[in-house]
């Protein structure tokens, strides 16, 4: 048997022992064929060479035609040359006396690679697909100093299709610095809700003793709003005059209602003082404690410190202070500017608010103090069309007598001391008096209030107190440091 190659012999058939003429092998024959090594491919002919055993240059170019340099197959992109190709025998020293390289990567000639594979498609066929060298040849990467060996051809969608760049080709995320958190910046604590105040919720926590908490009701949110704007921190002290021109409109109890309000609410000294110079009701409006008024405290020569001040005072259960006028009517000597100031000097370094009851006229020597030292004003009315009169008058009294920016700082209070429904438009009221003063409240008539015996808050009805919440807030949002 012929033992040259031939494209059509199996390869199982190539590797026989060669036979005798007579078609049999002797013994010798076949010891000497095994010890004599079998031809390398590299000195046979070309053309007795298995295919895979050709050099690359040897095989025939499917893709050639006519004898043109073959193109890029359709489907195929030629890839940059990123890959290290090393040579397929050491490297040689260069000719200009340079050291030859040294510390490379193991030479892989990838010429030798499998150019093709067998590969099974989707319908059961078996075809030749081309072989990806880049798989291989990425372990080999040239140093910056080597040329590449040519281009490499991979597999890849046409240009237009390709979404997606290579892993090497895109350049790293950027790094975006993570802010670090303090102990201050964590929620370490997980606080419970604030219970009821009022409703249905507050009988359920009740009930329950307190395990079961619905939470706050958006009225019980309110009120801790303008709770929270009554704590106003005041520096220094802030004085404020609730006056009016007109009698038995509320403005005594206006100025308990909103100083009681103001005392249970601040941590801090409230106290209102009677400047009323004819026999002032206000030391009735509370428990009475001591029998000093205002001329007592100015005529004490020992005043070093606030428990000097309680001894004149009578302190209401919600911890309001009052400083009762003069109620002796042998007393001849009336109230002026001068007893004022110097009540107010003592005053001010023990309390940081301080409210002045006035009394119903602005032409007498005390009013001057009153309004030369007040910070804000607290103007009474009733809802009637006489009471809305007298306050207006009081306002075109106070812009032409140089308190101009008193009355911007004024707050209006349409008390309603009669019960009943009044016939008078309280919304036309109201728009009346925002156009000269920087708020309206409306309180409404309470049974307690009209007795004109002592005040308590808590025995005052619930709008009432609601009312009188909301303007101790109104005049608080003036507080400053």
């Amino acid at each position: 048997m012929n033992n040259e190659y031939s494209p059509a012999t199996p390869p199982w058939l190539q590797t026989q022992l060669p036979e005798t003429p007579n078609g049999s092998s002797t013994e010798a024959e076949n010891t000497q064929a095994i010890r004599e090594p079998q031809q390398r491919p590299e000195q046979q002919r070309p053309e007795q060479q298995r295919p895979e055993q050709r050099r690359p240059e040897q095989q025939p170019n499917p893709w050639s035609m006519n004898g043109q340099a073959p193109a890029t197959p359709q489907g195929y992109q030629q890839a940059p040359n990123q890959h290290y190709q090393p040579p397929s025998r050491p490297p040689q020293a260069p000719a200009n006396g340079a050291p030859p390289l040294a510390n490379h990567p193991p030479t892989v000639d990838p010429q030798h690679l499998p150019r093709e594979k067998s590969e099974i498609g989707t319908d059961g066929t078996v075809r030749r697909v081309p072989f990806q060298e880049d798989r291989v040849a990425q372990m080999y990467q040239a140093p910056p100093d080597l040329p590449s060996s040519g281009p490499v051809y991979t597999w890849a969608p046409p240009p237009a299709q390709q979404q997606v760049q290579n892993q090497w080709q895109q350049a790293p995320p950027a790094q975006v610095a993570q802010p670090v958190q303090s102990v201050n910046d964590l929620s370490l604590l997980r606080r419970a809700k604030r219970a009821p105040r009022s409703g249905w919720r507050l009988a359920v926590h009740k009930a329950s003793g307190g395990s079961i908490n619905p939470g706050e009701s958006n009225a019980d949110v309110a009120h801790r709003e303008l709770a929270d704007r009554v704590n106003k921190p005041v520096r220094g002290d802030y004085r404020i005059a609730i006056l009016s021109l007109k009698g038995g409109v509320g403005k005594t109890t206006t100025t308990i209602g909103l100083g009681s309000t103001f005392s249970s609410l601040r941590g801090d000294r409230v106290i209102a003082i009677d400047a009323n110079p004819d026999l002032g009701t206000l030391g009735h409006r509370v428990p009475k404690q001591t029998r000093s008024t205002v001329r007592d405290l100015l005529d004490d020569p020992s005043i070093h410190r606030y428990s000097d001040v309680r001894a004149h005072t009578s302190q209401a259960p919600s911890r309001l202070e009052v400083l009762a006028s003069e109620q002796d009517p042998a007393v001849s000597e009336a109230f002026s500017e001068a007893d004022y100031r110097s009540a107010i000097e003592i005053l001010q370094a023990y309390y940081n608010i301080i409210l002045t009851d006035c009394g119903t006229g602005l032409m007498h020597s005390a009013m001057t103090g009153v309004l030369d030292m007040a910070s804000s004003l607290v103007l009474v009315t009733s809802p009637a069309i006489d009471g809305a009169r007298s306050a207006s008058a009081t306002l075109d009294w106070l812009e032409h007598h140089g308190y101009g920016k008193l009355v911007e700082r004024t707050v209006v209070v349409v008390n309603a001391s009669r019960k009943g429904a009044s016939s008078i438009d309280i919304d036309q009221l109201r728009k009346l008096f925002l156009d000269r003063t920087r708020a309206v409240q409306v309180v409404p008539y309470d049974d307690h209030l009209a007795e004109g015996a002592e005040i308590d808050l808590e025995l005052v009805s619930k709008p009432t107190r609601r009312a009188f919440l909301e303007l101790a807030a109104i005049v608080a949002d003036e507080f400053g440091p």
